[in-house]
């Protein structure tokens, strides 16, 4: 190894040790452009693998999750292994602990390393999207950027049915598929569906819960989404499914159903997150006035803490996943939810099934990675994988949370149309 080479190391290994001066995590290491192994050559849970002498200054000399985050989509470093259990180290990579003086003095380490070979322009880049925010010509601009990727993409490892939200398993170690048909079945038994009922479901992804209502609960269903690929691969398996007579799937923003007080029931699974908050309270006042007096409304959508602020710098998931995606505390939702006129009825969190359900996409994604890149390019493939190993450690140390909020629009007389208790919900699953 030259002189530079064996400087730009020393330099490197000086830098984690500073950073992370009570030592790494058993369960994590790092491994440099040379093979030198820190904090030694034991075998690992996870390795981060720096691919050249400049990588940790590429990594985080901006200080910022989105430059951590970039850096990753280059190349500059890998993840062998366990990608989310590294999550436990983004506060130290990321500048987030110590003080100022400690963060200008790694600055100036980082310095000491080379700027890295010049990178190459990303297949996916970051999401530029114009017009005002929430607007229903940026929203579909923003749904197009994340989910029109490719259907064949996505169904390399989701479930059969294609359900991109969080599962609800009996045991820790169900299948993925059996948690899905779970969560659809939990999601028809709360809002109560019976034969003919009229059911709108917002932000409908590929039809897994809109078929599934009408094929096994015999409901009339309308579903919507802002994707024209979801909407034509969702047409087609209700085709298949027989049951395109009674589940319409429609290329469409929610705001433009104008069948006010038509709907027997709403549900809406993994589209609040694209709401806004500024929009939220619109949300529930539009979502109330399609619902007949008595009808029911469940929202499923991912919550954040109540206190930490914007991350510095903007995030990954809003550049690279999904822009313009605002998370709001549940606390927050509830009142916007009563403030339109909504009565809440339950509150469930399935914090520690969306932990596992991420991490069942993940280990499929990674199983198919060969085959994932037939129809992406490597940093779609590693945004994917970036972004759902985050977000299960997100959930599993809480700092994300998922819902189902169960809302009702009373009669004039204050009736709820509800039994006195919720044992209907969890009688076994209807057979197919």
């Amino acid at each position: 190894m030259g002189e530079s080479g064996g400087k730009h190391r020393d330099v490197t290994l000086q830098l984690l040790g500073e950073m992370f001066p009570d030592g790494l995590p058993p369960h994590v290491g790092f491994r440099l452009w040379d093979g030198t192994q820190a904090p030694d050559a034991a075998p690992r849970r996870s390795t981060i693998v720096l691919n050249h002498p400049g990588a940790l200054r590429a990594m985080l000399l901006h200080g910022t999750e989105l430059a951590l985050g970039e850096a990753y989509l280059h190349n500059d470093f890998d993840i062998e292994g366990d990608a989310e259990a590294v999550f436990c180290l983004e506060d130290a990579l990321t500048g987030a602990t110590g003080d100022s003086l400690q963060r200008l003095r790694t600055a100036g380490r980082l310095l000491q390393l080379p700027q890295g070979p010049q990178r190459a322009s990303l297949g996916r880049p970051a999401a530029r999207l114009s017009g005002k925010q929430h607007s229903m010509k940026r929203d579909r601009a923003a749904v197009t950027y994340h989910y029109d990727v490719s259907n064949d993409f996505y169904a390399l490892w989701l479930d059969q049915r294609m359900v991109y939200s969080c599962a609800y398993f009996r045991s820790p170690d169900e299948e993925l598929d059996a948690a899905q048909q779970n969560k659809l079945d939990l999601i028809c038994r709360k809002l109560r569906l019976a034969p003919g009922d009229r059911l709108l479901d917002i932000g409908c992804g590929w039809g897994g819960l809109a078929i599934h209502a009408a094929q096994q609960y015999h409901a009339d269903v309308t579903a919507v989404t802002l994707s024209e690929p979801q909407a034509r691969l969702a047409q087609e398996r209700a085709a298949a499914a027989g049951v395109a007579d009674r589940c319409r799937i429609m290329h469409r923003d929610y705001r433009e159903v104008a069948e006010h007080a038509s709907f027997d029931a709403l549900v809406s699974v993994g589209m609040f997150e694209h709401v806004g908050r500024a929009m939220l309270g619109r949300y529930f006042r539009e979502t109330l006035a399609l619902l007949r007096p008595g009808g029911r409304f469940l929202n499923h959508g991912i919550a954040c803490e109540p206190l930490p602020g914007p991350r510095q710098g903007g995030s990954f998931a809003d550049a690279y996943v999904f822009p313009d995606g605002e998370l709001a505390p549940i606390s927050s939702t509830l009142h916007e939810a009563e403030a339109a006129g909504f009565e809440v009825r339950d509150v469930e969190s399935l914090r520690e099934h969306y932990a596992l359900t991420l991490r069942h996409w993940v280990q499929r994604l990674e199983a198919r990675r060969e085959e994932a890149l037939h129809h992406v390019d490597e940093s779609a493939y590693r945004t994917w994988r970036l972004y759902m190993s985050g977000s299960a450690y997100g959930f599993r140390v809480g700092r994300l949370n998922v819902y189902q909020t169960l809302l009702i629009r009373r009669d004039a007389a204050g009736r709820s149309g509800l039994p006195m208790t919720r044992e209907d919900w969890y009688v076994p699953p209807r057979a197919a």
